[in-house]
């Protein structure tokens, strides 16, 4: 890596120490965002746009939750008019929330909606552009005749933008980018970039600043590497620092959709991104607000709280803008081509006992003598002082603390980083060895270099973690050292959302740089908890796309175009398909968040009128007008003849 090509990766102000990026103030109907103003909370309604009161009514259940903004869907003039009418009646019961509208596909919609809200939402990919998943190529006098198009379509907006002071987001979607910046940039976080700076260079050309850009994805990676790279851009260019509206589309429900959102949006707090949350659940639109808060109070006392970095490294020496694994020897099953693995730490556990295995997905069944392992099933399983009483079940592996290794017993040695230095019997095939990032000086690191049986179980007791555990992860990435490394966080007093939110961050925030090559996570000491702690880590696992483990569900949010109860469905599909490993169905309640909303999964299920669907194989429609009622069944029978269904396995209960 030359030094010159180090200097160009500054997306953010320190990657060492929490420090806010200073953006412009943009005043959104009396709540400002950006500036030194809290990071805000705002979300969407699920209500038909054209129901008057019951819009009123979810909005205010949003407010007491905590949203400080409110986005409403407007798809035509007809719902953009009635936001006056909703506006109304929320100033008549003393609610002052500013309000968002969110256009698709429908400028004349957005100019009538930017004369009565605070802010306005548009969509690049669509504003002024019909998809109609065509290549073609451009040259660049068609591609300026197209942005000449754009700019004609556009300057009225901004003009009544201006002449009301209303603020605008310049929202671009993964899923959503238009032909022309699909045909010259291709589905990459660069060509999402370009699709929002074309039109903020209309913008700023027109002196309007009142804006606020998002770079959304299902894709946690794309996502996080498109809001990096356009900091990035701006920067070049010359342009204004906009504020950050941060939220992963499509993010799901329940705990899958809580800790996809985090390693998303952690991701990019950690480095002092962001001036405004959306958490994109699957579930009633007040159970997100609380949730954005949650990430959000992480770092009300960060700064303060936090222990000084120091290290010479201060601009990642990796490419932050795409995916890249650490390249690491094979030790063991670690490293190299291997995915991550995960290791349940039962140290603390008493006795431990064939059934208590379970937890961590191994079930030994007595009355066949025979272990059984599920998709959760951990790889190593770290019991301290005492080696497992029984022999491990296959899949297992026994780690135990250095002291009490008996090189004669099928475990592995855990040695703190003087006890291995120092030691004068290893293990010939593996062992773990514990380091903190202040404990690797450069005696250590050229010691390290020549092993060839080692991997490291980094710790932090930093409250600035993710970075500190990244620049230790930065020194072995300088030096070429190769070890693997596996990202050990233990939580103490936290509640079950706090825990999944932290360490979503912490460890997911590592992994979608593709630093990592396992987990180790662990809370209070309990059977219970243990369990919580092994699903938590796969499920981390698979939202940073590094290990896939389970059926992947990318379901947006509820809102006002949606043509069926997406909280039913999305339980009902989950409820019928959760077996299936590795395979993502895409479940979208309107067109709007169809075919390129879902980019990534394999079959889709979107509504396409009422009580209708239309059923998708990748982007191309393979059944139209499905009735609702039969539609899942379809779905089944799509992936059964792609060869990709098979029954469930019935649990042996003993």
């Amino acid at each position: 890596m030359k030094k010159e090509d180090i200097q160009t990766y500054n997306y953010c102000d320190n990657i060492n120490a929490y420090q806010r990026r200073q953006t412009v103030i943009v005043n959104i109907g009396g709540v400002p965002m950006g500036g030194d103003n809290p990071i805000r909370i705002q979300s969407m309604t699920t209500v038909d746009t054209m129901d008057t009161e019951g819009s009123i009514e979810e909005i205010i259940r949003m407010v007491e939750s905590g949203c400080e903004y409110v986005r409403i869907t407007a798809p035509s003039k007809k719902e953009a008019e009635n936001l006056q009418e909703i506006k109304d009646g929320l100033r008549a019961r003393g609610y002052n929330v500013p309000l968002v509208a969110d256009i698709h596909f429908t400028p004349n919609a957005a100019e009538v909606a930017a004369k009565i809200v605070e802010k306005v939402r548009i969509n690049p990919g669509n504003y002024a552009d019909k998809k109609k998943f065509d290549f073609i190529e451009y040259d660049d006098a068609t591609y300026q005749a197209e942005l000449d198009r754009i700019r004609e379509k556009f300057i009225p907006l901004v003009e009544i933008c201006k002449e009301h002071g209303t603020a605008m987001r310049i929202g671009t979607n993964h899923g959503s980018l238009s032909d022309r910046i699909l045909s010259r940039y291709g589905d990459t976080p660069l060509g999402m970039v370009e699709s929002a700076l074309e039109f903020l260079r209309i913008c700023d050309e027109l002196d309007y600043h009142e804006i606020v850009l998002s770079m959304k994805a299902s894709n946690t990676q794309v996502m996080v590497q498109a809001y990096r790279l356009l900091v990035q851009k701006m920067e070049e260019e010359g342009l204004k620092p906009y504020p950050l509206h941060l939220g992963v589309t499509e993010a799901g429900d329940g705990e899958d959709g809580r800790v996809k959102s985090a390693v998303g949006i952690g991701t990019l707090l950690e480095d002092g991104l962001g001036d405004t949350v959306r958490v994109s659940l699957t579930e009633a639109p007040e159970a997100e607000a609380p949730v954005a808060e949650a990430l959000i109070k992480r770092y009300d006392n960060r700064s303060t709280e936090s222990k000084s970095i120091n290290t010479p490294i201060t601009s990642s020496p990796k490419n932050p803008f795409k995916y890249e694994r650490r390249v690491t020897k094979e030790v063991a099953t670690f490293g190299d081509h291997n995915v991550p693995r995960v290791i349940a730490n039962f140290s603390q556990i008493e006795e431990i006992t064939m059934k208590n295995l379970k937890v961590i997905g191994h079930h030994y069944l007595p009355a066949t003598d025979k272990w059984a392992m599920s998709d959760h099933g951990a790889d190593y399983i770290y019991t301290g002082k005492k080696a497992l009483p029984f022999m491990a079940p296959n899949g297992l592996k026994n780690i135990v603390d250095a002291s009490s290794w008996n090189s004669t017993e099928d475990t592995y040695p855990l040695f703190e980083l003087d006890q291995y230095l120092n030691s004068e019997e290893v293990h010939q095939e593996l062992n773990f060895v514990r380091v903190s990032f202040e404990a690797i000086d450069e005696a250590t690191l050229t010691s390290l270099k020549q092993a060839e049986n080692v991997v490291l179980i980094i710790h932090t007791e930093n409250a600035h973690a993710m970075p500190e555990l990244r620049a230790l992860l930065f020194k072995l990435y300088s030096e070429e050292i190769k070890i693997p490394v596996v990202i050990e966080r233990s939580y103490e007093n936290l509640t079950d959302d706090q825990l999944q939110l932290y360490s979503s961050t912490d460890i997911g925030g590592l992994l979608i740089d593709g630093l990592g090559d396992g987990v180790m996570l662990s809370t209070t000491h309990t059977l219970e908890a243990t369990e919580f702690c092994n699903r938590l880590s796969f499920g981390i696992l698979q939202a940073a796309r590094t290990r896939m483990t389970k059926t992947e569900y990318i379901s947006c949010p509820s809102c006002g175009r949606t043509l069926f109860d997406l909280q039913e469905t999305t339980a009902m599909i989950r409820q019928r398909t959760d077996h299936l490993k590795g395979v993502k169905i895409g479940i979208m309640g309107c067109i709007v968040n169809g075919p390129g909303e879902m980019a990534d999964a394999d079959y889709g299920y979107v509504g396409s009128g009422k009580g209708k669907i239309t059923l998708y194989r990748g982007q191309e429609v393979v059944k139209r007008s499905v009735p609702e009622a039969d539609a899942v069944d379809e779905l089944i029978k799509l992936i059964d003849e792609d060869g990709n269904w098979f029954a469930p396995q019935q649990e042996v209960v003993q």
